[in-house]
């Protein structure tokens, strides 16, 4: 892992923090929408948002 400055710590915990808030939205509307396209849509979505933050958290050596 990259010597990361403890400015870079504390942006990659706000990225994470808005990942993880997006993934839990889009999976919460997936679960409401009542158009079975858009629910569709929606975990696609809350799956790329959850693909992101793991692979973020990976960078401080955590495991996803």
């Amino acid at each position: 892992m990259t010597n990361l400055t403890a400015k870079d710590l504390d942006v990659l915990s706000h990225v994470l923090t808005a990942e993880e808030m997006a993934c839990k939205k889009a999976r919460i509307y997936a679960n409401t929408l009542t158009d079975a396209a858009l629910a569709q849509e929606m975990e696609r979505i809350a799956c790329q948002h959850a693909e992101r933050f793991g692979a973020l958290y990976s960078l401080l050596g955590g495991k996803s």
